[in-house]
């Protein structure tokens, strides 16, 4: 029993802020990937590789 307490103390409790943060941060990750996206479509764009309806699709959709 005592070995199941510690075994808690020192990966559940870690695990919990893990979970936590995670779900905190997604929105943000999110955010972060239509940016990246976006920025991705301006470089391509810039070089002449990719039109505006193509842009908006890749950029809504968050897929490449």
């Amino acid at each position: 029993m005592e070995e199941m307490l510690a075994a808690f103390g020192n990966y559940g409790f870690p695990m919990a802020v893990a979970a936590y943060l995670l779900v905190r941060m997604e929105p943000l990750i999110r955010e972060l990937q239509k940016s990246v996206a976006l920025l991705t479509v301006v470089v391509a764009r810039s070089i002449g590789g990719v039109d505006v309806a193509e842009a908006r699709r890749i950029v809504e959709d968050g897929s490449l």
